[in-house]
């Protein structure tokens, strides 16, 4: 059985399996986005910062970009922030910006237009656009345009996986494969079951969407550096997207203890932290 036919399980089978909240209690989860909220904030002082950079007339979303120097190209760490497509933001997600540019590695964060005011089709290109606003000006943004690596949370490793996959660089002007590696962490990889869950309530997902926006589907065409993440506490559906997609790229899984679907990516404010060391050899 394959992770597409888990669509066809039941509401409550693929919510138990689904609902990134039942890792955490309630108290433990408000304590852990008003640190996301903190450490956020405190990286807006950094120098070098740039906030609201309009990345997509079509949308007027913008990014942040923290860590960058004049005259010199960094390499730079994209992080799309999760929240099951309808939830959090920019302002929530630049934690690891001080830890990141204390090592010469600048960091940019960008908004995407929540569900359900938009389609996942929408929410994929606005993430997309932002990659190819990246690269393509790159030398004015003091970025390194041969070193970006992408990552994300969540629906953020979801989208960060739908970056990588192939099929849509040449129509933003790209080559095969602008990107130095990826590292999506306790990720969404088939849509399918998704489609099934409580999930769906807000998505609206169409049949056409989970196939086009399904990254195991969608494989990167081109080898390239990748290391799948998860929490440790993560539910029975996070673990087994994260094992399919490891398994079908050929890439290692770091499965970080003791940690839950939403405190794992506050390890990137550690430069020790295994996954922070992951994310430094992806450069």
């Amino acid at each position: 059985m394959t992770l597409a036919d888990e669509g066809s399980w039941s509401r409550d089978r693929l919510d138990a399996d689904y609902t990134a909240r039942l890792t955490c209690t309630e108290a433990e989860f408000l304590q852990i986005i008003g640190q996301y909220d903190a450490l956020s904030a405190s990286a807006k002082t950094l120098p070098g910062t740039r906030i609201g950079v309009p990345y997509d007339p079509h949308s007027q979303e913008t990014l942040d970009l923290y860590g960058t120097t004049p005259g010199t190209l960094r390499p730079c760490f994209v992080f799309i922030h999760g929240g099951y497509w309808r939830a959090l933001s920019k302002d929530k997600s630049a934690f690891m910006a001080p830890m990141l540019s204390a090592r010469g590695i600048a960091c940019a964060v960008p908004d995407y237009t929540l569900a359900p005011a938009v389609s996942m089709t929408e929410i994929v290109r606005q993430c997309r656009t932002a990659l190819a606003y990246l690269w393509q000006n790159a030398e004015s943004l003091g970025i390194d345009r041969a070193r970006i690596v992408v990552g994300g949370s969540s629906a953020g490793g979801h989208l960060a996986a739908a970056i990588a996959s192939p099929g849509w660089q040449a129509g933003m002007h790209l080559p095969d494969q602008p990107l130095k590696g990826a590292l999506p962490v306790s990720g969404l990889f088939e849509l399918a079951p998704i489609a099934g869950s409580h999930v769906q309530d807000w998505m609206n997902l169409a049949a056409g969407e989970i196939d086009a926006y399904s990254p195991l589907r969608h494989l990167p065409s081109l080898p390239f550096p990748c290391t799948v993440a998860l929490a440790q506490g993560e539910t029975p559906g996070f673990h087994r997207q994260s094992a399919a997609y490891a398994a079908a790229l050929g890439a290692p899984v770091l499965t970080v203890p003791g940690r839950n679907h939403f405190d794992v990516i506050l390890d990137w404010t550690d430069p020790n932290s295994d996954l922070s060391k992951a994310l430094f050899a992806l450069f």
